[in-house]
């Protein structure tokens, strides 16, 4: 499943969903790395 993160101000990551982190945070994955940041509805 795709997900949009927003990481800091005005940076945005769409990747595959790997899990929701204890501070609300989510995780994706973009080829073989992982970004970490907010969620985007």
């Amino acid at each position: 499943m795709l997900k949009t993160i927003l990481m800091g101000s005005c940076v945005f990551v769409q990747g595959t969903y790997v899990r929701q982190l204890e501070n609300g945070k989510i995780l994706v994955r973009v080829g073989n790395r992982l970004f970490q940041g907010q969620p985007v509805s």
